[in-house]
Order: C-alpha cells, then structure tokens, then sequence
C-alpha cells in the first residue's frame, strides 16, 4: 500500500510541472502580463519617455542583473529552500572581478572565469551545510549575506575599485548590430515553433487531448510578432543589449533542465513531495547541493554584468537584489510551498519589478515609494497564492 501512495504522489508531482520548455502559464502569470501591460500604459501616460526605444532599451538592461538571479532562486524555491545570500554574493564576486581585472591587471577571461569559480565555491559550501549539515537553507544564506557583504568590505578595503578595460566593460554594455538582431529572432522563433510542433505530435502519439492547430498556430504567430517587435524597437536605438542575450541563453538553458531532464524532475519532486521524493529514491542531498551551486554561478554571472555596466564595484552593490529576486519569482508564479514556479514567469516578475523601478524614477517619485509599492505588490502575490491554494 505504501509504494502505491508513493507512486500516486509522485505522478501527482509530475502533473505539476511545465510540460514544455517555456513553461505552462496559470492563470495568475496570465494576471502578471495583463499587470505588465497595464503598468506600462501607465507611465507612457504619466511620462512620455517610458515607451522611447532608449528608455526600453535601459529598462531590459536593467532588468538582466534580477533576471538572473530570479532564473536560479526560482529552483530554489520549488525545491522547498530560500537564499538569501544572492546580493551579498554578486557584491563580493564583483568586487573579486574587479580585483582580478583592475589591481592585478589580468586578462578578461581570466577575470571571467576566476569570479565563476567564486561564485560556484561559494554555492558548493552554502549547498553543503544545507544538504550534509542539515542546516536550514534560511539561516545557511542569511549568515552568508552578512558573511559575504563583510568579506567584500575586507577584501575592496571598503573603497570603489574602477574598472577601464574595455573587453569587461563591454559585458554589461555592449550591443549587437542589427542583423544579430534578426538573425536571434529567427532562432527563438524557430525555437517556438519547434517546441511547440514537437508537444502537440507527443501528445497525439500517447492519445492526450491537444488544442486545436488553428489556436496553436495563433499563439506561434502572436508571439512571433512579441519577438519581431522587440527587436525592432532595440534596433532603434543601438541594437540588442548584449545582457539581454544572456538572460535569454539562461532561460532557455534552465527551462530545458527544469522541464526535460531527471534532474529538473526530482527538483519539482522535493518541492511538491519531500517525503514521496525521499522514498522514490532520489538523492536529495546531491540535488540539494547542485541547486545552491547553480545558484553562486548564476549569482557570479549577475555579479559581472553589474559590474562591468557600472564599471567599478562597491560594498554596496548587491543590496537588496535577493529580496528583487524573491520578488520575481513570487509574482511570476512561483509558490514559497515549493513545487510549483517556471523560469519564464519568474523573468516576468523580474520585468514587472523593474518597470516600476524605472517608471517611478522617471517621474523623478522618492525612494521610499518605490519600496512600499513593491512590497504590497509581494505581499499580494503570495496572498493570491495562498487563496489559489486553499481553493483547491
């Protein structure tokens, strides 16, 4: 009897997973793009530079950094953990690029790769005491906020190191001509209509209900003209921002491991059924470490787009990006009961936070407006969730 109600909650935790690669949308993520939209017809009336090609452009720039950090928190999450340590690591793996690059003059590959290693050592002893020490993730990652943002203090001697090489520089500020432009279109649409073709076939052969071509192939073309459009309005201004395409590569790269591998089953497994996961055999505490390792890269790669779009690092940078990324991931999607999150809502989210960073500071509101109107959109994105839940 028990392994029937074992092999009944894991098929349960199967059905709630995103069955293709860019996720499978509820009706709150629905919500989250018609508030998107709203906000942004919003500021182009209260600004009329919001909806400019250079003020987009800027915007997506901006919201590269919390993309990022939201792609990896979003695994976290659904595997039933939180980190709270994300800012305070892209503040100490910045300011070991900015060491690397400026105080020791090393090439920019070097410097690359030395703050990737940072940040996946720090995420290997952060994964370790979770998973072997069995140390709450929340403590775990609370004490490495303090401990990071200290050691970064320690090892900047608390002063700006500026960065002048160029090659870095242009991580966080370089853009891609226009034929780049179009060409990365044809991919992602072609991605699209892949993916697509290839799910509506899958469950054809295993006898699943499919929605009618007709549907399909609206949805292919709506969102075909999305990507077209986007393209064309940062073709007007100086091309595609290159952290742009990395939030892109990343996305498609983490929503095929959360979708299409064992992997990325057994993460929505933990979250979903800890105890149905640990008697279907999986190994937690390894998972659980691989989750906190991608999450110090992921934090690394954040660390050198902000720093080489600032071009120097600082003890303050970082502050407050792991509540950015939280954030994201809640109002895209993302339950804090673990087992249900998508990486493309999380990027929504991620969107939705930067759109209101950017409009209230064109219309030159205070500082503390923006805390107070993000933190009551947080508080009612985990209230929707809780209600969603209880309805069922």
């Amino acid at each position: 009897m028990e392994a029937k109600a074992v092999i009944s909650q894991t098929e349960t935790i199967k059905q709630q997973r995103p069955k293709n690669i860019f996720g499978k949308f509820d009706v709150r993520a629905y919500t989250m793009i018609i508030a998107l939209v709203g906000i942004w017809i919003l500021f182009s009336f209260l600004n009329d530079t919001f909806l400019t090609a250079r003020n987009l452009s800027n915007l997506f720039t901006q919201m590269s950094v919390t993309s990022i950090l939201a792609i990896g928190m979003v695994l976290v999450i659904v595997a039933g953990h939180i980190d709270l340590s994300v800012g305070s690591i892209v503040g100490l793996t910045g300011g070991v690029a900015a060491i690397l690059s400026s105080w020791m003059g090393l090439p920019t590959v070097v410097a690359i790769i030395g703050t990737l290693v940072a940040g996946i050592l720090i995420g290997l002893l952060q994964g370790w005491l979770v998973a072997y020490r069995a140390i709450p993730a929340f403590i775990v990652t609370l004490g490495g906020m303090m401990i990071f943002r200290g050691l970064l203090m320690a090892i900047t001697k608390s002063t700006t190191i500026s960065i002048s090489d160029p090659n870095f520089i242009a991580i966080g500020n370089a853009y891609f001509t226009n034929a780049f432009g179009m060409i990365l279109a044809v991919i992602v649409i072609g991605a699209l209509a892949i993916s697509m073709f290839r799910r509506r076939k899958s469950r054809q052969q295993y006898g699943f209900e499919v929605a009618p071509f007709g549907l399909d192939a609206a949805k292919l073309v709506f969102y075909s003209l999305l990507i077209i459009a986007f393209v064309y309005v940062m073709n007007s201004y100086k091309g595609t921002p290159f952290p742009i395409i990395l939030v892109i590569l990343f996305a498609l790269i983490f929503s095929f491991i959360s979708t299409k591998t064992t992997f990325g089953r057994h993460i929505y497994a933990l979250g979903g059924n800890p105890e149905a996961a640990r008697l279907s055999g999986i190994n937690i505490k390894s998972r659980t470490m691989i989750l906190f390792i991608l999450t110090g890269l992921l934090s690394a790669v954040a660390a050198l787009i902000l720093t080489a779009r600032l071009t120097s690092a600082t003890i303050t940078a970082g502050q407050n990006f792991e509540l950015d990324a939280v954030a994201a991931c809640v109002i895209g999607g993302t339950s804090l009961m673990g087992g249900t999150g998508t990486i493309l809502g999380a990027i929504i989210g991620a969107l939705v936070m930067t759109s209101l960073d950017n409009g209230m500071s064109l219309m030159g509101m205070e500082s503390f407006w923006q805390y107070i109107v993000k933190g009551s959109i947080l508080i009612l994105a985990v209230w929707l969730d809780i209600a969603s839940r209880n309805k069922k």
